[in-house]
Formats: structure tokens, C-alpha cells, sequence
């Protein structure tokens, strides 16, 4: 009798609690085959396809990474939230986390009217500033973000401290700051200004790592009718290695099939010492609203590589 009184108290306090908050499921799930030549090293690849065709799953030439996550908030009343967000990757080959098991999103906030803070692991503003204009929806494959690797910092930082603006009309802002302790003892910053509004999607960002040079990016997206065009000028450093060029692209929609082309091409190259000129040619097309399948073809740095697969959201 005790043990079914404490047991019926336990469910009248868990349901309280879920009263006052949400917790959602979601995923992606991503796989196909391709053969990826870049960063292989011949026989004993350092990605997770080599210079052959074969399966492929949270590939370079995936569209995107196999992932589970659970996000969830919480009204704490007076227009003030909290929340939380952890996603860890898979690999579809056989199920094995990718990287550390929250390696893709581990963080907690507080938000309001007056915008969002953010503390932990996260999307840099340098990645949130490019997804607001890149065509190919910063898929695993973009040439964008594979030549210049969002401004030189990445998609994500660890133990981040950021701070996301409301929107305003289209308008927002984030800023972001990793401490020298957690970031090899040189610290960062990061700062993106985005608009998204109607047929235009545009940003702006800049970021700098202690005893480095300053990176930036400015680029834009307009759409008309079943057609999208989009450029882009970044400046990207490794040290004091520097990377600079621009990019420039177009996509077309017919009905469920969409095709996109994009271009990257180096005014500039320290990293290798050689300029290059890449480019994507990406094939959609939609089976639902949630799942769609897709062929890509990527010229990076001198290598070819491609994939085909399909990608299911729930």
C-alpha cells in the first residue's frame, strides 16, 4: 500500500511538472552512397569514406549528419523562459555516437522579450550569419562552408557564452565569447548580424581568436519566384594563415526537385599556398515535407567527390 502511494506521487509531481514545461524529440536521419577523395589519404581515410565508392553516413558528402536530440523549455512566467538543448550525432553504419556524445549541441538558456542567453555548447554566430544566405541549406557538402569553414571558427563552439537579440522585423544579432581556458588559452569572440524577411536573407560576421587575425564574412540571398541567387565575401585564418575569396550561386525549384550550383573561389590562400576555385552542383528532390532524396557532386581543393542518399527529418 505505501509502495502504491509513494508510486502515485511520484506521477502527480512528474505531471505538474510537465504542466508547467515542454520536451521535444527530434532527429534526422541520413545515408546513401559516395566516395569522398578529400581528406581520405589514400587507403586509410581520416573521414569516414575513402577514395572509393562505398556506404556513407555523416559523410562529407551527406547532406546531413544522423542525429538525436531532445530540446525542452519551460515558462517561468513574466514573459521569462528557460530551456535546454543536448543532439548528439550517429552514425548509420552501425549506430555509434559521432564524436562525444553531445558533441553537437549541449546548452542551457534563459529568454525573454529582451532576447536570449546562452551558456554552453552551441552554433557559433559565424554559422548562424552564413545559414542566412548559403543555398545549399549549410549541408554537409557545402562548397561555402568547406572552403572557408564559417569565417575560420567553425559551426560550433565549446563552452560558449552567447547572447541572441529578438527579431526585429527581419533584423537579429548574436554574440558570442569562449574564455582563453576553454579554448587552448587563446580566447574568442564572434559576432553575426542577420536579416531574414520575405524574398532577402543576408548577414554579416565577424569573429577573432586571441594573437590572431580578424575574420569576416558579408553575404546576401534573394529569391524570386522558383529561383534563388547568392554572393558572399569571406576572409577566413588558421594563425596567421589567411584564406580569402568569394562565393557566388543560384538555385532553381520545379515543383519537388530543386537543383543548386555554387562557387567558391580564392583571391587569397596561406593555408595551402594555392588558389582554387571549388564548386557544388546539388540535385533535391522531395518526397514529403520531411524526407527527400539528393546527389551531390563537390570539387574541393583539386578532388572530386560525390554522394547520393536520402534524408528523412522527424
Amino acid at each position: 500500500m505505501k509502495k502504491s502511494l509513494i508510486a502515485l506521487a511520484v506521477v502527480a509531481a512528474s505531471g505538474a511538472a510537465m504542466a508547467q514545461s515542454s520536451v521535444t524529440l527530434y532527429g534526422v536521419a541520413d545515408a546513401g552512397v559516395g566516395k569522398i577523395k578529400y581528406g581520405s589519404g589514400g587507403d586509410k581515410p581520416a573521414t569516414d569514406a575513402s577514395n572509393k565508392t562505398e556506404f556513407i553516413s555523416g559523410s562529407l558528402m551527406n547532406n546531413g549528419t544522423s542525429r538525436l536530440g531532445v530540446r525542452g523549455t519551460e515558462d517561468l512566467g513574466g514573459g521569462l523562459k528557460a530551456g535546454f538543448n543536448f543532439e548528439t550525432g550517429l552514425d548509420l553504419d552501425d549506430g555509434a555516437a559521432v564524436g562525444a556524445f553531445w558533441a553537437r549541441q549541449a546548452n542551457v538558456w534563459l529568454g525573454g522579450n529582451w532576447g536570449t542567453v546562452k551558456l554552453g555548447r552551441q552554433f557559433t554566430p559565424s554559422y548562424l550569419t552564413t545559414a542566412s544566405y548559403e543555398l545549399t541549406g549549410t549541408a554537409n557538402y557545402s562548397v561555402l562552408a568547406n572552403t572557408y569553414n564559417y569565417a575560420g571558427v567553425g559551426s560550433r563552439a565549446n563552452s560558449a557564452f552567447a547572447y541572441v537579440t529578438p527579431n526585429f522585423g527581419g533584423f537579429s544579432a548574436a554574440v558570442a565569447y569562449v574564455t582563453k581556458n576553454d579554448n587552448a588559452g587563446r580566447s574568442v569572440w564572434d559576432l553575426g548580424l542577420m536579416y531574414n524577411n520575405g524574398p532577402i536573407g543576408a548577414g554579416i560576421s565577424a569573429n577573432k581568436i586571441k594573437d590572431g587575425k580578424t575574420n569576416y564574412q558579408a553575404g546576401a540571398k534573394y529569391s524570386f519566384g522558383n529561383f534563388a541567387v547568392a554572393g558572399s565575401y569571406t576572409q577566413a585564418s588558421r594563425g596567421d594563415a589567411r584564406r580569402r575569396g568569394f562565393g557566388l550561386g543560384a538555385s532553381a525549384g520545379f515543383g519537388a526537385f530543386t537543383v543548386t550550383v555554387d562557387v567558391t573561389r580564392d583571391m587569397k590562400n596561406e593555408w595551402s599556398g594555392k588558389k582554387y576555385t571549388n564548386g557544388v552542383v546539388e540535385a533535391k528532390y522531395a518526397l514529403s515535407k520531411r524526407t527527400f532524396v539528393y546527389g551531390a557532386f563537390l570539387r574541393l581543393d583539386k578532388t572530386n567527390n560525390y554522394g547520393i542518399g536520402v534524408r528523412h527529418n522527424f
